[in-house]
């Protein structure tokens, strides 16, 4: 070999080793996301306390949820808010038994929501959660025997699980008996959230209703309103179904989120437990890139426990990223 192969042979060798360092270079950057998500805490009641935790953990917003204020208390905090340059970007108004037995709690349920609503723009914010209702005390399927059968147009529920439904036949019939109040329910309260501007997000939680992805998301699109919309905990409903399939079904629909971390474990009665943030059985990376199929950009609220704030915020910043 020559001198002048010999240089030519070594530059090739040092652009392909150079074009390898870029290629595991690029594979291990951070995936460029279109949608933006912003973070946020939940707490209770706003004040300067919690102006000053949020600013120094590296929140923008929070969920406030403690129902007791007054309207005058809520205006108040949604101007300290403000003035420390933060967003109370919803709150959650949580259970109501707008399927209970009971006429007078139904109406009390109702009622309350509609004060819930209030408190929500009072506040400043956009979005109320609202979980419309649960039922509980008697046979029902363990979450990984869940195969609904239902009516697109009525909602009505047919089948629970696969082969034999007799011995769910109460729980199918408080199903439907559940969708049928809380539609009538949350049917009286769109004019009120019209009114003040304040949008109904309809949470998955564990209240044995609505459990899979098809269902829940034709359950809320069935009030053909702007004004009803999902609120999506992206933790919650793991042992029904994997969260990028009730991203994929609720889509449009959802207006705002919820992060927490759940380990399933089949074995155990409730089929799972809850645990810190990136102990569980969610891929995060996954539901990342599902969230930008979807298209949301928007708040995010973390509901879990274990890290401090600071070191919530910062599990936030890796999810946002597509690195957790």
């Amino acid at each position: 070999m020559n001198r002048r192969d010999f240089i030519r042979l070594s530059a090739l060798a040092a652009a392909a080793g150079a074009a390898g360092r870029a290629a595991a270079q690029s594979m291990n950057a951070v995936i460029p996301f279109k949608t933006v998500l912003k973070k946020a805490l939940i707490a209770k009641r706003f004040d300067a306390a919690l102006a000053k935790r949020l600013v120094g953990a590296g929140y923008p917003g929070v969920e406030l949820m403690d129902k007791t204020v007054t309207v005058a208390e809520a205006r108040a905090g949604r101007r300290l808010a403000e003035d420390s340059g933060l967003s109370i970007h919803s709150f959650m108004g949580g259970w109501h038994e707008f399927n209970s037995k009971d006429a007078s709690r139904r109406r009390a349920a109702v009622e309350a929501a509609k004060r819930n609503i209030q408190l929500t723009a009072a506040y400043g914010a956009p979005v109320m959660l609202l979980v419309p209702g649960r039922v509980g005390g008697m046979a029902m399927p363990k979450p990984s025997q869940f195969a609904l059968e239902f009516d697109e147009r009525t909602l009505v529920l047919s089948r629970a699980v696969e082969g034999d439904n007799a011995p769910f036949a109460e729980y199918i019939a408080a199903q439907n008996d559940a969708t049928s109040r809380a539609r009538e329910a949350v049917e009286e309260l769109i004019p009120v959230a019209a009114g003040e501007g304040v949008i109904i997000g309809l949470e998955n939680v564990w209240n044995n209703l609505w459990v899979k992805p098809a269902f829940a998301a034709a359950f809320i699109r069935s009030f053909s309103s702007p004004w009803v919309k999902s609120y999506f905990d992206i933790g919650n409903h793991v042992r029904y179904a994997r969260p990028e399939e009730w991203l994929s079904a609720l889509s449009d629909q959802i207006v705002k989120l919820h992060i927490k971390d759940f380990k399933i474990d089949r074995s155990v009665p409730k089929e799972g437990s809850f645990v810190r943030i990136g102990e569980g059985s969610i891929d995060f990376k996954s539901v990342r890139r599902s969230i930008e199929s979807i298209g949301y950009s928007g708040w995010v609220s973390i509901e879990s426990d274990g890290w401090t704030d600071a070191e919530h915020s910062a599990i936030m910043d890796r999810f946002f990223s597509g690195t957790l």
